[in-house]
């Protein structure tokens, strides 16, 4: 999209002989403010007008009508006007230039031991997109139409209706933009990253940016108009006409960044004080940054807007310019693939702030936690407390019984609620509802149920306000920012209300696989929390028939084989490669890969192959011996809680597919006992083709097709030989 400029021809000014004749006018009419009041103008701009400054042609002409002075006998020559705002305009960017550079060139958050740059070749900054309809505007309908609740769980908690546009094709399109978004969303770096643009020359090349931090201008000494701060942006010397005469020819950029970040007490002014000059400046161009649900008013000039979450594309993006600036890309590539891994963490990535962190962990570690807990225990921290200290944020706490700490408490309460009622989407009345029954049981709190009521709505809006851990999705419709918050406020409180006893019955319940790895995590010894797991899990297989038939089916085929592998590593072979066989083809293609492939690449891999139906067997054989031969090496004791937490309790709880698994697993389960007989060489075969697979990548999957075309058929010809089944 091309770039919108102002026009260039949309002002005039008195001439020397011009001001004189309406010097004389205003006798004859009466006062400055008078006029203004008749007209429905600033003062402003009829002082601009009187001080033979630039004023917007429409205007100028009509306060000559009022005046009844003919424009053409008053006017300063439109090519002279011109040309002094073109050289207004060069001298003003040059002066600027160091300022924005200081203020708007670099970034410094949490934990970071420098600043780090924005832009250029070492520069971090991900572009941003924009949602051009509020995702609290959305009805209930719209939201659960585009996030199903069996799909919802992590990634899709977050869907929005609507394609995203680039950040910067929404600041061309609209003068006057409220720029939208939770805590950590890229709000001030994307402020910064549109001053740096417009004073390099890669955007906006004809105007001059000025980049104002809110809650500075609202705290400045003596309180001076905006106007006249932004002056304080430009080296001594510099006086407020020119920056008046810029601003009423249309050539300024205001940037003007954190409208909640100003205190309740200078808010009032800081509104009138924008209005105001915004009004004086209609040509100019005016974006402002504010967090959603942060503060109510209308700002009816502008077109409210809100900063996407990061799609996949963008948090690669992110992390390959981090790890770049730091000199370390291979860890860029360690970063991804442990990501891909985790989608708990990866939900998480989606936040920039929250990104960071990460980046920051895995910088100093080279890996995420084991427990994952701490972790997403360090991410509650940085948006309840760390992310406002950092920048030396004092927000108005309109209910100051509630310290961080109750704060958390009060979330963990929600959660638990909530997850337990499988509700992900509450209602503003029901979400009030859990809140008012949380602080019904402070001090000093009002019981009066309408006093409860409001109490509990004032601090809904501030933790969605303040810190973006609970977000209004739709109209009146709440949740949780992340799933994995959810989850992980929910296991707080089992924790700390010591309620393991109700959480135990849930371990065949997929939904609550995560709760329980960050229970156990939580706890300070685990051992209760698994043993009583343990006896819930062999109570239900003894009073079920078919999985007492499989088990002891299992169990019968270990004894029947005659290899050098430990019972353990072939039954839990057994185990695994009945399970597996009972998925559909594309399910299985995922099972299969991934380790390092995620689900499009590894579908685009099959079919690049052209995989015959024997192969694709011999890959469930050849992944179930290299996990036989993993169990081996790691233990009797120690259990793959992956594949048993979700992928078997998934396809176990309902009773027909148990039989179809059962029954088609013990069809196909002579293969298997042939492969195990086979020995090394066709152990080695099978591991070779498999190894191939599990670490092709576009970089050198070429040099696998190459590998495959040599050797592909000859390798499915043993494998059809020794196997002695086709598909």
């Amino acid at each position: 999209m091309a770039e919108k400029r102002p026009s260039t021809q949309t002002t005039l000014q008195l001439s020397i002989e011009g001001g004189h004749k309406a010097d004389q006018a205003l006798l004859m009419y009466g006062t400055k403010t008078s006029l203004a009041a008749e007209l429905g103008m600033s003062r402003t701009t009829i002082t601009n007008f009187f001080a033979r400054r630039s004023v917007e042609q429409a205007k100028f002409k009509k306060i000559c009508r009022e005046l009844k002075l003919k424009v053409e006998e008053v006017i300063e020559a439109a090519v002279e006007v011109n040309r002094g705002i073109e050289e207004l305009v060069k001298k003003l960017r040059v002066a600027i230039q160091p300022s924005i550079k200081e203020d708007c060139g670099t970034m410094r958050v949490l934990d970071m031991d420098q600043p780090i740059e924005l832009t250029g070749d070492r520069g971090i900054y991900t572009n941003v997109n924009i949602l051009e309809k509020l995702t609290r505007l959305q009805s209930e309908r719209e939201v659960l139409q585009n996030c199903e609740i069996e799909e919802f769980g992590r990634l899709g908690l977050g869907r929005t209706i609507g394609k995203p546009i680039p950040g910067l094709e929404s600041v061309q399109m609209h003068k006057r933009l409220m720029v939208l978004g939770k805590p950590g969303a890229g709000k001030t770096t994307f402020l910064k990253y549109l001053a740096m643009q417009c004073v390099t020359g890669r955007f906006a090349a004809d105007s001059v940016p000025f980049f104002v931090t809110l809650k500075d201008f609202a705290e400045a000494p003596e309180q001076p108009s905006l106007v006249k701060y932004l002056v304080k942006s430009l080296p001594k010397g510099w006086a407020i006409e020119p920056i008046e005469q810029l601003l009423a020819a249309g050539r300024a950029i205001v940037l003007l960044d954190g409208l909640d970040e100003v205190r309740e007490e200078d808010t009032r002014r800081v509104i009138r004080e924008v209005r105001s000059t915004v009004n004086g400046a209609r040509e100019s161009q005016f974006v402002m940054t504010c967090r959603i649900a942060a503060k109510e008013y209308l700002f009816e000039q502008f077109t409210a807007v809100e900063v996407a979450d990061f799609d996949d594309q963008q948090i690669a993006t992110f992390v390959e310019n981090w790890f770049r600036s730091k000199n370390d890309l291979p860890k860029a590539k360690r970063f991804m693939a442990r990501l891909e891994e985790n989608e708990s963490i990866r939900e998480l990535a989606a936040s920039p702030l929250l990104l960071t962190l990460l980046c920051l962990v895995f910088g100093e570690e080279g890996d995420f936690p084991t427990n994952r807990s701490e972790l997403y225990g360090e991410g509650v921290k940085v948006l309840l407390k760390k992310w406002d200290a950092k920048r030396n944020i004092q927000r108005d706490d309109h209910y100051k019984k509630l310290d961080v700490q109750r704060r958390e408490d009060l979330l963990s309460y929600v959660a638990l609620q909530t997850f337990r009622e499988n509700e992900y989407f509450v209602k503003q009345r029901r979400m009030e509802g859990y809140i008012a029954d949380f602080i019904s049981n402070l001090r000093d709190v009002n019981p009066e149920p309408e006093s409860l009521r409001m109490d509990s709505e004032i601090v809904l809006k501030s933790i969605q306000g303040q810190h973006g851990l609970l977000v209004e999705r739709a109209r009146g419709i709440y949740s949780f920012s992340h799933l994995t918050f959810h989850e992980y406020f929910t296991a707080k409180e089992i924790v700390l209300t010591n309620d393991i006893q109700n959480l135990v019955p849930q371990v065949n319940q997929p939904r609550w696989q995560e709760v329980f790895f960050l229970t156990s995590g939580m706890l300070r010894n685990a051992d209760k929390l698994l043993l009583m797991m343990k006896r819930h899990i062999d109570l239900s297989i003894k009073d079920d028939p078919k999985l007492q038939q499989f088990l002891q089916y299992i169990d019968h085929k270990t004894q029947t084989v005659d290899v050098n592998y430990k019972s353990v590593a072939i039954r839990a072979s057994y185990l695994d490669f009945n399970l597996d066989l009972a998925l559909d083809r594309i399910r299985a293609v995922d099972l299969i890969l991934a380790i390092d492939l995620d689900k499009t690449r590894a579908v685009d891999l099959i079919l690049a192959i052209d995989l015959d139906k024997t192969l694709f067997l011999a890959l469930f054989l050849a992944r179930a011996l290299v996990r036989a031969l993993d169990f081996e090496r790691v233990g009797d004791c120690q259990i793959d809680s992956r594949y048993q937490g979700s992928q078997s309790t998934a396809y176990l709880d309902s009773e027909r597919v148990i039989d179809y698994q059962i029954d088609r697993a013990i069809h196909l389960n002579r293969t298997l006992d042939h492969v195990l007989s086979q020995g090394c060489t066709f152990e080695y075969q099978l591991r070779d083709v498999s190894d191939r697979l599990l670490t092709a990548t576009p970089s050198n999957r070429k040099i696998f097709k190459q590998w495959w075309s040599g050797y592909g058929r000859q390798w499915t010809l043993v494998v059809r030989k020794s196997i002695h089944l086709r598909m």
